[in-house]
């Protein structure tokens, strides 16, 4: 596999520095990406960069990923319009040996000669106190080039309402400049890859190799990637999308996927699969006129690899049982009931007038405003128990209940929520 243009054939090549292409071509090269564990589990934004370190491995290239129990503590600026807010210490590590065991799981760090390599760099920072950081690290590049950079100057400019930036933040550049160097000097490594709004701080450390050690480094990044409609991807209405069963459902992420946009599939398919590319454009030709079928193979080609087959069973057999006809959801057992993530409400608010809107909206999130879910009961478009409902003043009761305690909702054709009262 050439590596590059397997890149470009997916559209994941934005950006790349002169005489890269060239060096991968002569043998294998060492290459990495930093992770922060500023989040309890990865999302499914993070395996975009997961999917690059697959493909240059496959590619027959030694991957690092280095995990950042010390740029972690400071927080990137990058794409973010104010300050972070500190994790804790304990906060982050606990982050970072679960963000860990995912990773494990994802690229290969037990076979071949291009195994990864697993590296955090709090042991670049350990030993070394203020006073070595900035003779050693903060001489290295000036304030006028640092503050040159798209992540700082659009926090520093006024004119595009920037809010100013913590030096705190501000040193973020130099830490993953250095963090380049150290791997360059311990591992051999001349290429970082990232998201394109990382490019001003990978460059700075292909800045640091040059300055410090007289050495040649590289850069690589994709395109930020974002749904048609504009939003950030892997957010849905409930939030972000993450690889952790626990905090997004293996149902639900199946059925995030099946749910996506058909102008957004093209793009999601080249990005995520690991089929070659004369299998995704016959699978592109043959289901050119049929968009469903071929989201239902990406998506039981992710649930598979991010969860695993059973998982994959489960949310097929659960999504069957959501989206049956009346007559046959009526057939569903308790047990059946228990396979379907829900949300948990208090008993005690049956008693207490409980209004179809409060109960959608204020209680449950299904609908984000109560204007919205007058608007989806006028259009036909709320259902509960597989009943459609159009009285804005229905009080829910128990003799609403499935065995005493559930209750399905649906939104529109494509979307279920079960509610368990307890």
């Amino acid at each position: 596999m050439n590596f590059i243009e397997e890149l470009r054939w997916r559209g994941m090549l934005h950006n790349m520095m002169p005489g890269i292409e060239e060096e991968l071509q002569k043998g294998k090269v060492t290459g990495y990406i930093g992770f922060d564990p500023t989040a309890p589990s990865m999302t499914i934004g993070n395996y975009v960069q997961i999917m690059l370190l697959t493909l240059f491995q496959r590619a027959g290239h030694q991957p690092i990923v280095l995990m950042g129990g010390a740029t972690g503590r400071i927080g990137d600026p990058s794409g973010k319009d104010k300050e972070r807010e500190l994790k804790t210490t304990d906060e982050l590590d606990s982050n970072l040996a679960f963000q860990v065991k995912q990773m494990e799981k994802f690229i290969n760090f037990t076979e071949g000669d291009n195994k990864a390599m697993l590296v955090n760099n709090l042991d670049f920072y350990k030993q070394m106190n203020v006073l070595d950081f900035l003779r050693d690290v903060g001489k290295t590049l000036t304030v006028n080039y640092m503050k040159s950079k798209d992540s700082v100057k659009k926090r520093l400019d006024s004119e595009d309402g920037g809010e100013g930036m913590s030096f705190t933040e501000f040193s973020y550049q130099l830490l993953q400049g250095y963090d380049f160097q150290c791997l360059y000097d311990q591992n051999n490594c001349i290429l970082q890859m990232g998201g394109s709004d990382q490019w001003g701080n990978i460059t700075s450390g292909t800045e640091f190799i040059r300055r410090n050690v007289g050495g040649k480094a590289y850069a690589i990044t994709t395109p930020l990637l974002t749904k048609a409609d504009g939003t950030k991807f892997g957010k849905s209405e409930q939030g972000n999308i993450w690889l952790d069963g626990k905090m997004t459902s293996p149902y639900s992420f199946y059925q995030f996927w099946l749910n996506c946009d058909d102008k957004d599939l093209p793009k999601f398919l080249r990005y995520f699969t690991l089929k070659s590319k004369e299998e995704v454009e016959a699978l592109e030709v043959e289901y050119a006129t049929n968009p469903q079928g071929l989201k239902k193979i990406l998506a039981e080609e992710l649930t598979v690899r991010i969860h695993s087959q059973e998982d994959f069973d489960k949310a097929v057999e659960i999504s069957a049982l959501l989206f049956a006809k009346k007559e046959q959801f009526m057939e569903i057992t308790e047990s059946d009931l228990e396979k379907i993530p829900y949300i948990s409400l208090q008993q005690s608010l049956l008693s207490e007038d409980l209004n179809i809107i409060d109960l959608l909206n204020t209680h449950t999130g299904v609908f984000p405003s109560n204007t919205e879910v007058r608007t989806a009961m006028k259009s036909n478009a709320v259902g509960i128990n597989k009943d459609k409902i159009t009285d804005t003043t229905l009080i829910i009761n128990e003799s609403h209940l499935l065995f005493g305690k559930y209750l399905l909702v649906d939104n529109g054709k494509k979307k279920r929520q079960l509610i368990k009262f307890v």
